[in-house]
């Protein structure tokens, strides 16, 4: 605490500017991207949208890790860790997150994500004996329930338009199956090799790695796309490419290793209000009594999950790998 008459509260917030200032970023981009990705699915296949974002992010992201002095020479388990992470998160996790806006509204699915807590908890159980506060798993079943109702209410919508009740189904599914692989890459990067790389330097071969697995995903399932002439569509994929992915992720993963993951994870739930907010001005997301009961619900769990106190094993894991970090 900042002594009296020595600047009061601008002397105990500008001390925190730095961990403040990109968690409100990171929380704005990409509450906006989800939104921003339903014009890029609407114009060409989401495995050639997924590919092509990543097609100009990759060069940026080489870019600005020599621009900040990091080197690009990776031992054979970095190159390894980057094919993993590559796969997982600029492959899989994004192209099903582009698969499931086929069939639930922007915000859901985002909301969906906010969930990504609970698959970080199990794996960390599962692979690092991390312990379960009853405050998280209460959190979590609230909020669980709350994204039940929201999605019952996708389907009640569904019906109500005439459309099969499998579409909505099919949505989870593949929102599912991103968040389990965005889970995946969230624990690999963490691990010893992971902490060793210039963030910046794990990122740009991540990424060249996804954008191989993007492509040739592309290729097979959907042959050579039909570019659209649209200015906003190449508007929005640069916005996707640039500001959705080269800035945003160095800053987020950079906040998980100096917060650890659990508090890093507060961002989703900025996150998740700003997406439903332009699922309502934008996507004419019509609020009921169900899905305002819902997003309450997924809300409330959400902040009481995160809010959880972690285990002293998880302190002592997260202060380990944090003197582990290379300068």
């Amino acid at each position: 605490m900042s002594r009296p008459g020595q600047g009061g509260l601008p002397g105990r917030v500008m001390p925190h500017l730095p961990i403040i200032a990109p968690f409100v970023l990171i929380s704005l981009i990409w509450g906006s991207t989800w939104w921003v990705i339903l014009g890029q699915i609407e114009a060409v296949p989401p495995a050639w949208a997924v590919a092509l974002r990543f097609v100009i992010a990759t060069p940026a992201m080489f870019i600005v890790a020599l621009a900040m002095g990091a080197s690009l020479r990776l031992s054979r388990a970095g190159h390894l860790l980057a094919v993993a992470l590559g796969a997982s998160q600029f492959c899989g996790n994004f192209n099903m997150v582009y698969q499931a806006e086929l069939y639930l509204t922007s915000g859901i699915v985002a909301l969906m994500f906010g969930m990504l807590m609970v698959p970080n908890a199990l794996l960390g159980r599962l692979f690092l004996g991390q312990a379960l506060t009853p405050r998280f798993l209460l959190g979590s079943i609230i909020a669980v329930a709350g994204i039940v109702l929201l999605l019952g209410h996708e389907a009640r919508e569904a019906r109500a338009a005439g459309e099969l009740g499998e579409t909505v189904v099919l949505g989870i599914l593949w929102g599912v199956g991103g968040m389990l692989a965005a889970s995946f890459a969230n624990i690999v990067q963490a691990n010893d090799t992971g902490r060793k790389i210039a963030m910046a330097s794990l990122l740009a071969w991540a990424m060249l790695y996804g954008t191989v697995c993007d492509l040739a995903l592309a290729w097979a399932s959907e042959g050579l796309p039909e570019l659209p002439a649209d200015p906003g569509f190449w508007a929005g994929l640069v916005y996707l490419a640039l500001v959705g992915s080269v800035v945003t992720f160095p800053l987020y993963y950079t906040l998980v290793r100096k917060l650890g993951a659990g508090r890093a994870a507060y961002h989703a739930v900025l996150v998740v209000m700003i997406a439903m907010l332009l699922s309502t001005l934008f996507e004419g997301y019509r609020w009921t009594g169900l899905s305002v009961a819902g997003a309450v619900l997924s809300l409330v769990g959400m902040v009481l999950a995160l809010r959880s106190r972690q285990t002293r094993a998880i302190r002592v894991a997260e202060s380990a790998m944090l003197r582990r970090e290379p300068d």
